[in-house]
């Protein structure tokens, strides 16, 4: 996230908008806030994060990168594998078995496929993922999709329109376990 807001000062130097770079920073750091207040409620009410699988791909089972990594974190979610979000490359961030997933028993599952729709009905059909808690919440919304340009693209969209989508989840997931705090 750091890096995208360094990004924004950068651009915004290079071709002398500083002014309009600083607001945008600006209104980036509010999102960010915000989410982080959000996420402190949820924690000060003593309710768990819940663990959020991110698949950036499905052929090999790929993770998130660390943006999208911090950006769960950020909104109140823990990321399923966050200990290969800090690869850059995909095959630095693949799953090697995708019983794995099965194993680390997540409550929300986020498809985002660089350039195909994400397919929620194979992911569910996949062996042994019915005993997913996401995949059990599906009709809740649990597995979905968040589009690529909305989360995977290292800019602004990543902060102003895929942190919001998790917060949403997250906010769903955590108003079917605990009420009203969290809508």
């Amino acid at each position: 996230i750091s890096g995208i807001l360094r990004m924004v000062r950068v651009l915004a130097a290079l071709v002398e908008k500083e002014k309009q770079g600083n607001l945008l920073e600006i209104t980036l750091h509010t999102r960010l806030d915000v989410a982080r207040t959000q996420a402190k409620l949820w924690d000060l009410a003593g309710w768990r994060r819940p663990v959020v699988y991110f698949e950036e791909w499905h052929e090999p089972l790929t993770t998130g990168i660390g943006w999208v990594s911090e950006l769960i974190q950020l909104a109140g979610g823990v990321d399923a594998f966050a200990e290969l979000s800090q690869g850059n490359s995909a095959k630095e961030r693949k799953i090697d078995d995708a019983q794995e997933v099965i194993r680390r028993q997540p409550d929300i599952i986020i498809g985002s496929w660089c350039g195909r729709a994400f397919d929620r009905e194979a992911l569910m059909a996949r062996p042994g993922w019915a005993d997913i808690p996401a995949v059990r919440m599906a009709e809740d919304g649990m597995v979905c999709e968040i589009k690529s340009s909305d989360i995977l693209a290292p800019g602004p969209a990543a902060i102003q329109h895929g942190l919001s989508q998790l917060q949403q989840l997250i906010g769903r997931w955590h108003a079917r376990h605990h009420g009203t705090l969290a809508e």
